[in-house]
């Protein structure tokens, strides 16, 4: 049976009741009655719509009969004409309490009361007149459930989003490896009444939480809706309004809201709003958030493992997962992806490997991956553009070998954390924290740049002034959302000067002293929990916290360099396409400077020789080292430019 077939059966069985009513209204405006019933020609089934509004909301029979007054109103023209003969005024064709009072059987003054169902409930609806003539009307939500049409209350309509479980991406199979989490949101859930408090949905992905929130109605059987937090009134009479609204709601149709928080700092409305509710409510809750202090029943939801999202990966790549050239397992460890994420990229490059079937796959879906992710982080730091390569880098060799030892952590974490089992036997510690330390200009940054280039990650820069604040509590947010992107896009996270985000905790003197360690010991609590990779830089290792030096897994000094370090790095400075003449090198390397300030000295020149349209020489390198120099306010002697010109 179609929509509309079950509709027509709804509204025939509407008849014999309708009818029943249809009588008593045609004695009072002393109308003849009709020898045949229109339940007769219609039907005699029972409404069993109208059986239930009777058991949801307590109504009396007469209150039952004036719904259905109201109802024929609304439906049937005869009765339009009975109301308006029963007022003896052909323009007053609408019900009221007075002509119901003086028509049904069993009448009751209390009907008018707010505290009864029809008002209470907004069963029925009364116009601007004294309330015993004034004009009634039924709620058109609760007229379409008589009718049987599938609808939502229209004041809901514009805050309330009816979820589809059907295209919910493998709800039904994400939590096998979590069932207890599940099963105890459903035996909540089955056990009445709803004046418990809330399940709060913890969990960094909102994906992750709507798809719980969507398997747990799956089985509760309840109609998943989800409503903004910021959407809620912020008026107590609107508020508690709209929580009277969804309570019948609920009562007509098995719904269950779910509250998504990630747009909203303020819960004093949801909190309020949570304590009109005594209905089935979950809280989408981001961990860190304001909203993970409500009350509630705290259900903490784990990513997807490496195990299932290489399933969904192969499913989603289908013939081309056996052509990524072992490109899948790392994309499987490095880009932590829910469902929908695969979904999306693996789609990108299906259509990608489908117009460029000579290309690599496994290279191919790793770079359509990197620009999905990317997207998390580009609003909250700089993303730099990895252009050195290891030659460029002038170290010692055992600094060298330190940072080759770093890509290889990186590459081999697949192997490592999830095929020799150490993500099953440790949760803490499988990201990598790194430490860079030295003078400026000693080649820090070019180094994480150089290590981002090889691995092909994104490299994120953090601007310390858009972190540091002063307001007690915004550090630890703004750090929580570039941890929580940076966990989402999988990119290499870069400290410049971390010693002023993660210096000494110091002995408590007064509130300032006591926020400002809090918010060391929240850093600690994030670099040990996170599993991408951090480099922290600084030229003054003496002043980070012990703490974080112990959860350190490799240090590598940058030291000052020496007169023949010197003389490599300027061998190196200039790109192939600079016109050069007759350098002398060592002669260059006399320049007591950093390799920071080789290049600004080498750039400088080179702008000089360019007005000048001649390759660059030593004379362009004197002028350029004294401006450089006077920049610095430190006096360029002639033992360090002896012998250039």
């Amino acid at each position: 049976m179609n929509t509309f077939q079950q509709q027509d059966v709804q509204i025939a069985s509407l008849g014999e009741s309708l009818d029943r009513v249809y009588r008593a209204l045609l004695r009072t405006a002393e109308l003849p009655t009709p020898a045949q019933s229109a339940a007769d020609l219609i039907s005699r089934e029972p409404c069993f719509a109208l059986y239930r509004l009777e058991c949801i909301f307590g109504l009396s029979s007469f209150e039952r009969d004036l719904l259905l007054l109201c109802a024929g109103a609304s439906l049937e023209s005869r009765f339009v004409s009975a109301c308006a003969a029963a007022h003896h005024n052909p323009a007053a064709t609408w019900p009221t309490f007075g002509l119901a009072l003086a028509t049904l059987d069993n009448p009751h003054w209390s009907v008018i009361s707010r505290a009864r169902p029809l008002r209470h409930w907004r069963l029925i609806e009364a116009g601007d007149a004294p309330l015993v003539h004034a004009p009634l009307r039924i709620d058109e939500r609760i007229l379409q459930f008589l009718i049987g049409v599938p609808t939502v209350d229209e004041r809901l309509e514009a805050l309330v989003r009816v979820l589809d479980v059907s295209s919910s991406p493998g709800a039904r199979n994400r939590y096998t490896h979590q069932p207890d989490v599940i099963n105890l949101a459903v035996r909540h859930w089955k056990r009445p009444p709803f004046t418990r408090e809330p399940l709060l949905l913890v969990s960094n992905r909102s994906s992750i939480r709507e798809a719980a929130f969507i398997e747990i109605c799956r089985r509760t059987e309840l109609r998943p809706c989800s409503l903004h937090a910021s959407d809620i009134p912020a008026t107590p009479a609107e508020r508690e309004q709209f929580a009277r609204i969804w309570m019948r709601e609920f009562a007509l149709d098995g719904t269950a809201l779910s509250i998504k928080t990630e747009d909203s700092e303020n819960i004093g409305n949801l909190r309020a709003l949570l304590n009109l509710l005594e209905t089935p409510v979950a809280v989408e809750v981001h961990p860190g958030s304001t909203a993970e202090h409500l009350d509630g029943l705290r259900l903490h939801l784990a990513a997807l493992p490496a195990p299932d999202r290489k399933k969904i990966w192969t499913e989603q790549l289908g013939p081309i997962a056996q052509q990524m050239n072992g490109h899948l397992d790392r994309i499987i460890e490095q880009f932590q992806f829910d469902e929908p994420d695969i979904q999306i990229s693996a789609r990108a490059a299906r259509e990608e490997i489908a117009a460029n079937t000579s290309s690599d796959a496994g290279r191919l879906t790793w770079h359509i991956c990197r620009q999905h992710a990317r997207r998390s982080l580009d609003n909250l730091a700089q993303r730099l553009r990895p252009r050195g390569v290891w030659d460029d880098l002038v170290l010692p060799a055992k600094q060298l070998e330190t940072l080759r030892q770093i890509v290889v952590h990186v590459r081999q974490r697949a192997v490592v954390n999830e095929d020799w089992g150490f993500a099953a036997r440790y949760e803490r510690g499988l990201g990598l924290s790194v430490l860079f330390t030295g003078t400026s200009g000693t080649g820090k940054t070019m180094a994480a740049e150089i290590i981002a280039g090889e691995l092909d990650l994104d490299l994120y820069r953090i601007d310390l002034a858009s972190v540091v604040s002063k307001y007690i509590g915004e550090t630890e947010k703004n750090l929580r959302k570039i941890f929580d992107a940076a966990e989402e896009s999988s990119a290499i996270l870069l400290f410049d000067e971390a010693d002023a985000l993660f210096g000494k905790r110091s002995e408590v003197r007064d509130s300032h002293d006591r926020y400002a360690n809090l918010e060391i010991s929240y850093l600690l609590q994030r670099i040990e929990s996170y599993r991408g990779v951090a480099i922290l830089t600084t030229n003054m290792q003496h002043a980070l916290d012990s703490a974080f030096m112990r959860r350190i897994r490799f240090i590598v000094q940058f030291p000052f360099p020496d007169i023949g370090a010197r003389a490599r790095i300027w061998q190196r400075i200039f790109p192939a396409a600079t016109p050069v003449g007759p350098l002398d090198f060592d002669r260059l390397a006399q320049l007591n400077v950093s390799g920071g300030v080789i290049r600004n000295i080498a750039t400088h020149a080179a702008f000089l020789a360019a007005e000048d349209q001649t390759p660059v020489d030593m004379k362009h390198l004197v002028a350029a080292s004294r401006t450089e120099y006077s920049k610095m306010d430190k006096p360029l002697t002639g033992a360090e430019t002896r012998g250039w010109v």
